[in-house]
């Protein structure tokens, strides 16, 4: 009984941490908002698959919307994604982060699958995030804090990147949620090429596409996407 309870008061004193983390980062979103200008940036993504780290989710063509705040450094958004076919895969994600000029960055990201209860905690899944970057290499960490939302909580991902040109190279590994069996491995490994097709004069569309290798589940998936 006495092992029950100390298990249910250290959950509880969890949920009130990632309660009081999200809180703290708001403010300071806010209030650098309250002395910076401002600025809202509105887009989506239409893609013919959605892969999430080597993983592709759902079936079929989604629908990516964002939007986001952002003061100096700060920033703070919303990231969906939603099938086009009925009973499809879908996503809800909040995120803020702060970005240093010397290349770093850290955050938060708070994942969310509808159509799960929102407000019952145990559909949510909070993550850690950092990064680096200079010049045409970059580096991410990240950390899953808590079990929730399908993953048991410390769940890690890297992934490293160096662009040339119009191409992005990366590899990523994780264990957790990223991969079949959970154990650490690469999973997402690929390249993502950018192309502006012209509309008008004045208009042009974004196009990328991504070649992704997962070794790990064994999978390659080829991907195509127009921006807005």
């Amino acid at each position: 009984m006495y092992i029950n309870v100390m298990l249910n008061l250290k959950k509880w004193i969890m949920k009130k941490q990632l309660l009081v983390t999200a809180m703290i980062s708001l403010f300071l979103v806010t209030a650098a908002m309250a002395q910076e200008k401002a600025s809202v940036n509105v887009g989506a993504d239409v893609v013919s698959s959605y892969l999430w780290r080597g993983t592709k989710f759902g079936n079929g063509a989604a629908f990516q919307p964002t939007l986001e705040f952002s003061a100096g450094g700060f920033a703070i958004g919303a990231w969906g994604s939603y099938g086009f076919a009925d009973a499809e895969f879908s996503e809800a994600d909040l995120y803020v982060s702060y970005g240093f000029d010397f290349g770093l960055s850290l955050g938060m990201t708070k994942y969310f699958f509808p159509p799960a209860s929102f407000f019952d905690g145990k559909e949510h899944a909070f993550e850690l995030n950092g990064g680096f970057e200079t010049g045409a290499f970059s580096i991410s960490a990240n950390y899953m804090l808590n079990e929730g939302a399908g993953t048991a909580g410390g769940d890690l991902y890297f992934e490293a990147g160096l662009t040339t040109g119009p191409v992005n190279w990366f590899v990523g590994a994780g264990n957790g949620w990223h991969t079949p069996d959970g154990k650490f491995g690469l999973c997402n490994v690929g390249l993502t090429g950018t192309k502006e097709i012209t509309i008008t004069d004045t208009f042009s569309l974004p196009v990328f596409s991504s070649v992704i290798l997962n070794p790990k589940a064994e999978q390659f998936h080829l991907v195509v996407g127009i921006s807005f």
